[in-house]
């Protein structure tokens, strides 16, 4: 009894921590968003880069993979210097 509610726990927290990096994906491909549309001073192939890993990361948010979408996206708004 005591192992299968110990397991329900952490099976909710993961559940919980996957939401919370769902809703917070959107958030950070705005904030990348509103920083391109403020003509950031990048070179070509950083800017390249930055709209690459963008486009990365919205997909791993669409596809689910939302810890892997927000590691993606933290790369894309440290080089936009947020």
């Amino acid at each position: 009894m005591k192992t299968t509610a110990i397991k329900l726990l952490a099976l909710a927290a993961l559940l919980a921590s996957s939401s919370a990096f769902a809703f917070s994906c959107p958030l950070e491909i705005q904030a990348i968003d509103d920083a391109l549309a403020n003509n950031p001073q990048l070179s070509k192939s950083d800017l390249a880069r930055v709209k690459g890993l963008r486009a990365r990361g919205e997909a791993l948010h669409k596809a689910g993979k939302h810890a892997k979408s927000v590691e993606v996206l933290e790369q894309a708004r440290k080089m936009l210097g947020l």
